[in-house]
């Protein structure tokens, strides 16, 4: 009796909560661990490496991972994808502890992690179609970017008021007990599987073809493969400045912890507010309206101001208007895959969707540490007349550079969401492909008398 009162809208906000819980540890750890790394090596590429190192394994794994979480207890994939995590910062913790933690040794636990969040994001979206009827899926998806924002306000600044106190370590033991609420909470909620499909043998079909199903599955649909290919190209292009995010503040600010934070925090706030905000409306009608006008109005005004500013206060402006619509158009997002995609094929087609819309996002990270370090920076330190042309947008100085690749980027982002709306399978999308129940209900309609 229990179990099954912890189910549907309500299970989810359980399960959700101790994400949230989890997410506030990770995040801490992640900040403590970006200044010890800025610390010792000083530069873009380094920090760069970490986001990298973390997001290629998931990137990589995904088609394969949506094969076997469809096949597998998505509860069970789930659990045991936040051991993993915890697992990671217990290892952490002793090299730490012992004295011994290299720059690499983050790089190969990230890497450890990601492989393992491969299988998370798949099961967990899949999850939520079957836990939250459907006409409460932008609220639903509201609360996950509510759970996503709430750890990036409060994380930074007490990190940055505790490794005083308490040091890395100390940090460390609180992320690695609130990995627990995550699978406590799941424990605890009933999630359901989808119900076998006559389509669905996986005794007659190999894991190579399972593997490969999610990419037929989108490429047969041109509004499915339009929108990921503006998900390519958009993660490509954002996450070239978005990559450089914690050195630029660093390096413009001379290394104050605090301004990285306060910033950090303001970013938070902003996917908070934007998470309530498409919970208490359930986004707009036209969803494809609130993806493509939140990433549009998020990178001309909010990152491009990011990379204007050269203060804390034009910072936290830049950081609230890119986040605040992040929820409405991440929400948007899942909310038309999980109504366009059946249920019992949603762990293959994400994955694959995973793979080819984050791998601009991936090779992005790398590339932008060292777009920094040896392009941009040299380029505003230098005395070239470009460098005072370009000193009057962003400034001079450490950072500068790093400056303008958020403006530059930015603004190419936005205008990506533009031609992605000129392009009639992805403005159309919500018209010209039925929703998956609607499609069933179709297949399963008699053909009439007569």
């Amino acid at each position: 009796m229990r179990e099954s009162r912890l189910s549907g809208l309500f299970g989810f906000s359980i399960v959700s909560l101790g994400q949230v819980i989890s997410l506030m540890g990770s995040s801490m750890t992640s900040f403590a661990l970006t200044i010890w790394a800025w610390r010792v090596t000083g530069t873009a590429t380094a920090l760069a490496l970490v986001g990298f190192c973390a997001f290629m394994p998931l990137v990589l794994l995904s088609p394969i991972a949506g094969a076997l979480v469809d096949r597998w207890n998505r509860k069970l994939v789930m659990v045991l994808s936040d051991l993993a995590a915890g697992l990671g910062t217990i290892a952490l913790f002793i090299l730490l502890r012992l004295d011994l933690l290299q720059i690499w040794h983050i790089y190969i636990i990230a890497a450890f992690s990601g492989a393992f969040q491969a299988f998370q994001f798949p099961a967990f979206s899949a999850s939520i179609t079957m836990m939250v009827p459907k006409k409460h899926l932008g609220r639903a998806n509201g609360m996950l970017g509510m759970a996503r924002s709430i750890p990036t306000i409060f994380a930074p600044m007490a990190a940055g008021a505790l490794i005083a106190f308490i040091d890395i370590e100390g940090i460390m033991m609180i992320d690695i007990v609130t990995f627990l609420f995550a699978i406590g909470a799941l424990l605890l909620v009933k999630v359901p599987q989808p119900a076998p499909h006559p389509d669905d043998e996986h005794a007659q079909r190999s894991l190579l073809s399972d593997s490969l199903f999610g990419f037929r599955y989108i490429f047969e649909r041109p509004s499915l493969t339009g929108i990921l290919i503006y998900f390519l190209f958009g993660n490509l292009i954002i996450s070239l400045a978005v990559g450089v995010l914690a050195p630029m503040l660093l390096a413009r600010s001379g290394g104050n912890e605090l301004v990285l934070g306060s910033v950090q925090m303001v970013f938070g706030i902003g996917g908070l507010l934007g998470g309530l905000l498409l919970t208490a409306w359930g986004g707009p009608k036209r969803r494809i309206l609130g993806l493509l006008g939140g990433v549009f109005f998020g990178t001309l005004l909010g990152q491009t101001m990011l990379g204007f500013g050269q203060s804390l206060v034009p910072w936290c402006l830049g950081a609230f208007i890119l986040s605040l619509p992040i929820p409405i158009a991440s929400g948007a997002s899942h909310a038309i895959w999980q109504t366009k995609v059946p249920a019992h094929v949603q762990g293959r087609v994400f994955s694959a969707r995973i793979m080819i819309g984050q791998i601009g996002g991936a090779v992005a990270l790398p590339l932008s540490g060292l777009l920094a370090d040896y392009i941009f920076e040299p380029l505003m330190q230098g005395p070239s007349i470009v460098a005072q042309a370009l000193s009057v947008l962003v400034g001079t100085g450490p950072g500068s550079g790093m400056g303008l690749m958020f403006v530059l980027f930015g603004i190419l982002g936005a205008a990506s969401t533009i031609f992605a709306y000129m392009y009639r399978p992805i403005r159309e999308i919500e018209t010209l492909l039925p929703d998956c129940d609607v499609q069933a209900a179709k297949d399963e309609t008699p053909p009439e008398a007569g």
